[in-house]
């Protein structure tokens, strides 16, 4: 990995051949080859973009990370000793490298507080991929090291990086990472209130070591935060500097904090056309900043709910592409979607549905009495395969997918759906297959299914014809 960021002209011919028969000699760590980068007043970082374990530091990135020697750094993640998380950040530039290509761009840093002229690249080497960065501090010549003072930097900052992603989920996630970061807190997250007026925690970023609490926090009453709305609508944030303030004036809020071991935090409202549609908030702050992080999140709120809203429109978009308006399951996009990303070696159960009566139906009562038999067999699938994947590939044809599941449950489920499509007054032919392994081509499989449910609506027609006969 022949990662050298002085310029070649700088070392003697003589010195540059020696430096890489060592390499070639004792691979891409050698003592020798850093050397090149300790003295370098600049950070300098190699990480492993396979496994995101940091390979190299030089000295002056050590220092500002707060890393002894490289040895404390075996087999720890990048995300962990530089950006203080126990996940890999949001904003990873990793997808975006390509070798002999430098990606140039100027950050803010909020785990050393500077702000960083980055240059990252990446080296593939014995069919491995290193990512190496180069920051050039910009703290002292633009005077931009003013802590937690500078509001507007701090936003614009968090700004580029949302923005940065193409995705609403991970414009939320980067940014609420950087909050996190930016703010030194435990945890940073958002609520949005849900039609039945049950409020849910749907995004959330934990520092390292400490519990994610998002599942947790779901369908949390509103009598639980009623008091914080009665701030939200006075139009101001929500600011517990110590949690035992409210145990006795808010004591919903205190039972549901102090098992999350809460000490202070600052909460503010989420607003869309005046409707307030959620807050979010930030736990655990050092307590010099609060009234900074209130302003900062008062601003910010604004494009959060910007970037919800956008987000609600790309579901609806997701659901009219991948789901079948009608029933409420996936469609045929859906299905080759999850056909393409299914992984080989792991059980799997299909079966292939064809609904009996449906012309009839159609032709004697009309397409809405159709209709509503096929929302009533939708309505079967979803209750006995609930957590496995169901789709309408055509007029009267339903496939069911399961993987990882058992042929003994397989023929249970399938008993299930039986008795509950009578009870709903409905009757499908139905092909099942199964197979240990899913290691067979999957149109194969759904040709085999497709064979055994006509042999199925074959038997299922001519009991009919018997008993319409009187036999």
């Amino acid at each position: 990995m022949r990662i050298l960021v002085v310029e070649r002209a700088d070392i003697e011919e003589e010195s540059w051949r020696n430096i890489m028969k060592k390499e070639e000699l004792e691979g891409p760590q050698t003592a020798s080859l850093w050397q090149f980068y300790e003295r370098l007043q600049e950070s300098v970082c190699v990480v492993d973009m396979d496994s995101h374990e940091l390979v190299y530091a030089n000295r002056y990135a050590r220092k500002i990370y707060g890393i002894g020697t490289m040895e404390e750094c075996r087999g720890k993640k990048c995300y962990e000793l530089l950006k203080g998380s126990s996940v890999p950040c949001t904003a990873c530039n990793h997808k975006k490298l390509n070798p002999g290509f430098f990606l140039e761009e100027v950050r803010y840093n909020p785990v050393i507080k500077k702000k960083q002229a980055l240059k990252e690249t990446m080296i593939e080497e014995n069919g491995k991929r290193y990512r190496f960065e180069l920051g050039v501090d910009l703290s002292a010549w633009e005077q931009q090291n003013r802590g937690y003072e500078d509001n507007e930097e701090m936003i614009n900052e968090g700004l580029r990086i949302a923005m940065m992603e193409s995705v609403p989920e991970d414009s939320i996630a980067a940014l609420l990472e950087y909050l996190g970061q930016s703010l030194h807190s435990d945890r940073v997250y958002i609520f949005e209130e849900m039609e039945d007026g049950t409020f849910r925690n749907t995004y959330e970023w934990c520092a390292g070591g400490v519990t994610p609490q998002k599942e947790n926090l779901q369908n949390v009453s509103f009598q639980v935060v009623s008091l914080w709305y009665q701030k939200f609508l006075q139009d101001e944030n929500v600011i517990i500097k110590n949690l035992e303030s409210v145990r006795e004036t808010d004591r919903p809020v205190y039972d549901y904090l102090e098992p999350q071991n809460i000490q202070s935090l600052v909460v503010s409202p989420l607003v869309r056309e005046g409707k307030i549609i959620g807050f979010y908030g930030v736990d655990n702050p050092p307590e010099q900043f609060l009234e900074h992080i209130t302003t900062l999140l008062r601003i910010l709120g604004h494009f959060i709910v910007t970037i919800l809203h956008r987000r609600n429109h790309v579901r609806r978009l997701e659901e009219l592409c991948f789901q079948d308006q009608l029933t409420g399951i996936g469609n045929r996009h859906a299905m080759n979607e999850y056909v393409g990303a299914m992984q080989p070696g792991k059980s799997i159960g299909i079966l292939y549905c064809d609904v009996m009566g449906l012309k009839r139906v159609n032709d004697q009562k009309g397409h809405r009495e159709g209709d509503k038999l096929l929302i009533r067999v939708g309505e079967c699938l979803k209750k006995v395969f609930e957590g496995h994947a169901m789709f309408r590939i055509g007029g009267d044809e339903f496939l069911v997918l399961c993987e990882k599941i058992e042929e003994r449950e397989l023929e249970e489920l399938a008993e299930l759906l039986n008795k509950e499509m009578i009870e709903r007054n409905s009757q499908m032919a139905v092909g099942r297959v199964w197979r240990a392994e899913n290691d067979e081509d999957i149109d194969h499989l759904l040709k085999e299914a497709d064979e055994r449910m006509y042999e199925d609506k074959r038997i299922r027609y001519a009991e009919i014809s018997r008993m319409a006969a009187g036999e």
